[in-house]
């Protein structure tokens, strides 16, 4: 296989995103959560995979034609923002204004947030939350917490987007990846497992979730407040 060929076919790989998104959209039609997030599970994973391959045989010089970039950002919206901001607003956990105010205030800080030219710092982790309202979200279903306190949650890191704060990428941050990213392929295998059983996972389960998450959202912060010595 050509490189060319390699290329244009990690550009394929990562298309088949748009399409776990539909998948996971008409779970969440159906107001079946368990499916649907699975379906963003599985777009995750492959978000997680197609950078690595991308960098590896070399997209922006042997398929210049499709803008690698543009195309990662148009299905991390529907995956990470779009969706996941229906499922809360769709679901009984944000009930008559608290989820008409999530869902604006998601879909609206979010796309400026995608198109803000100082979301990546130099060395590839973001400046300010990252927009991950997917991995928000599958906590909070499989937590369940008082409306009041998802409210909270939904406006703290729509303000956190804006802000200078440090959150990793735990494949791309090369600082303290060997832990990273072992902890982001569990939170992985628990937000599955949750999603799996229909989010009536073990409590084990759920603190888990719960701990690498905090770990995965607060480390660059960490991160800046212990500068790596030269």
């Amino acid at each position: 296989m050509t490189p060319s060929l390699k290329a244009y076919a990690v550009h394929l790989f990562t298309a088949t995103g748009a399409v776990f998104a539909m998948l996971a959209l008409l779970e969440a039609v159906q107001e079946d959560w368990a499916m649907m997030f699975l379906w963003l599970v599985v777009a995750f994973i492959v978000d997680g995979i197609d950078g690595p391959l991308a960098r590896r045989y070399l997209v922006k010089e042997h398929a210049k034609t499709i803008d690698g970039v543009l195309l990662d950002l148009i299905i991390d919206y529907l995956t990470y923002v779009f969706i996941p901001a229906f499922a809360l607003f769709q679901s009984d956990l944000l009930p008559g204004w608290t989820g008409w105010i999530a869902i604006i205030v998601i879909t609206f800080t979010s796309v400026l947030y995608f198109a803000d030219s100082r979301m990546k710092t130099a060395d590839n982790s973001f400046q300010g939350f990252p927009a991950c309202w997917n991995m928000a979200a599958v906590v909070i279903f499989a937590a369940q917490p008082d409306f009041w306190v998802i409210l909270a949650i939904v406006v703290f890191l729509a303000i956190a987007m804006f802000t200078p704060l440090k959150f990793i990428h735990p494949v791309r941050t090369k600082r303290w990846r060997g832990l990273s990213l072992p902890i982001a392929l569990l939170w992985t295998g628990l937000a599955g497992w949750a999603a799996w059983t229909g989010f009536q996972q073990p409590q084990a389960v759920t603190i888990g979730l719960i701990a690498t998450s905090l770990y995965l959202g607060s480390v660059g912060i960490v991160q800046q407040l212990l500068p790596e010595r030269a």
